[in-house]
């Protein structure tokens, strides 16, 4: 049983003016109040950046490019994101090299469990001499 409220409310972001608006969603109330713009639905469970925070904004508009929104259900948070340009440019160079889909490269957090699927390898198995293969 799940004892975390439900909250109906969601930040809607509008990337170009830096602008997050916590509401419901409703049809017709999806505009930007600054440059009344598309609003994107991002989820409830999203950590905004500070408007002057230039590297998480371009953090947080890779990962909404992707695909990653931030709905949680019940207990299940939206999980990790990257917060700087740095981790999206990683995990993205893994994703075009190991053809792994885009979204699920952003939101993993281990990079060595990544390039072990970029190459094909299935991470904790071991070769005869008991260690890991490398």
């Amino acid at each position: 049983m799940c004892i975390r409220p439900q909250t109906t409310a969601r930040h809607f972001v509008c990337l170009p003016c830096r602008v997050s608006v916590k509401r419901r969603a409703a049809p017709g109330h999806d505009r930007c109040p600054r440059c009344r713009g598309r609003l994107i639905d991002a989820g409830q469970d999203l950590a905004v950046p500070k408007r002057r925070d230039d590297a998480g904004w371009r953090a947080l508009t890779a990962v909404l490019a992707a695909g990653v929104t931030f709905h949680s259900r019940c207990c299940y948070g939206p999980g990790w994101r990257p917060r700087t340009p740095r981790e999206v440019r990683e995990r993205l160079a893994l994703a075009g090299r190991g053809g792994i889909p885009v979204a699920e490269a952003i939101t993993t957090r281990d990079l060595d469990e990544l390039s072990e699927r970029a190459r094909g390898r299935v991470p904790g198995r071991y070769n005869r001499g008991g260690r890991p293969s490398a």
